[in-house]
């Protein structure tokens, strides 16, 4: 396998400091289509990381919200961030490899790397890798990495939880490549907020407003969702993605970053004794968010799981760049949905009062294919 000729693309508005991409630059490649014909093809059987939706480039008012909230819990995002990478340093020291998920796992990996070298003087290496829902993760990357550090442990790393299907697809591709190539990797996840119970490496398991699943690529390093497409990608390549450099006026990217982690030297005591605590208790893995997606599937007569998508990062998403039915929301008052409450109305979205479950909101994807709905 000629895996380590694959070269990391020169690609993203990041510093190659804070993460390197293995990922195949798909630039030049006309891969977007409009919402409506993307879900119709996706509903009719076209797996949705054949093709990329149309990036959403949200008005003034909405950009003004991404950083009012930036700024109301930056600090909150902080300490979630501090909490993950003090576990991630008790569990694997020095020997940590920080495999962020791509894209929403991008800009938690570079935090957490950051904060590591603030509070340790250690830089752990940092790879944004690409994992696809019902495909598997791009092992070509996995051998690129584990050639270049041997030694290294790699950590997961990603944004949030929602149903938990990236949680359930990543422990069966590390099931996977250890049949294949006799490695084991460790399939635990860390991510910021973990409200469907889904992984023991998490800040919080409160269903928060992590302000960086407010925008698309410009908020990513200008990275567009990740791409397996066998016109494409061969089979000694990494998994593919664009580079938005057109939006280069419109990126937040680094900004977000900056402001985050200035916020870290005000919150290691709190981080540490948190993470501390977190080793005396027994954490455990329920997947709570599943039982509170079936009951709505069969209450609201879904064809399948993956038209309900749970938690506000997930919401969020559906309102950005899928076709949305209604949105469920738990508590309309909370200060974390406010960005969902703008959204839903400039789509036109109903939003539905839904007290009884454990996540702030869930947003239903609207099923194209049946036309009298």
């Amino acid at each position: 396998m000629s895996i380590i000729t694959n070269q990391p693309a020169k690609m993203g508005s990041y510093s190659e400091e804070d993460v390197l991409f293995l990922l195949k630059d798909l630039s030049d490649i006309e891969l977007e289509d409009s919402t409506a014909n993307r879900e119709l093809r996706v509903q009719s059987g076209q797996h949705y990381s054949e093709s990329l939706p149309i990036e959403y480039q949200p008005p003034k008012e909405y950009v003004d919200l991404f950083w009012s909230t930036t700024s109301e819990y930056k600090t909150k995002v902080a300490l979630c961030v501090g909490i993950v990478a003090e576990q991630i340093y008790r569990l694997k020291g020095k020997q940590a490899i920080l495999v962020s998920l791509a894209r929403a796992g991008t800009p938690v990996g570079i935090l957490i790397k950051r904060y590591i070298h603030l509070r340790y003087g250690v830089s752990l290496p940092h790879y944004s890798i690409s994992i696809i829902r019902d495909r598997g993760i791009d092992e070509n990357a996995l051998h690129y990495i584990l050639a270049k550090h041997p030694t290294g442990n790699i950590q997961f790393v990603d944004g949030w939880t929602g149903k938990g299907a990236i949680s359930i697809e990543l422990t069966k591709a590390c099931q996977e490549f250890e049949e294949k190539y006799q490695i084991r990797l460790d399939d635990k996840l860390a991510v910021i907020a973990d409200p469907g119970y889904c992984t023991t490496l998490f800040g919080t398991r409160e269903d928060f407003l992590i302000p960086s699943a407010c925008l698309n690529s410009t908020v990513s390093g200008l990275v567009s969702r990740t791409v397996l497409n066998s016109h494409y990608i061969g089979e000694d390549d990494f998994h593919g993605a664009k580079y938005y450099k057109e939006l280069l006026s419109s990126d937040v990217s680094n900004e977000y970053i900056e402001l985050i982690a200035a916020e870290f030297p005000a919150i290691m005591e709190e981080a540490e004794k948190a993470a501390l605590q977190r080793t005396k208790e027994e954490i455990k893995t329920e997947f709570l968010g599943m039982q509170d997606v079936k009951t709505i599937q069969a209450e609201f007569e879904i064809d399948s799981t993956n038209y309900i998508k749970p938690g506000v990062g997930e919401t969020t998403r559906v309102l950005l760049r899928r076709v949305p039915w209604k949105i469920l929301m738990r508590d309309p008052s909370s200060p974390f949905v406010k960005h969902i409450l703008m959204l839903a109305e400039e789509k036109n979205v109903e939003v539905v009062a839904y007290p009884q479950m454990n996540y702030l909101c869930i947003g239903l994807i609207k099923s194209v294919k049946e036309t009298s709905k």
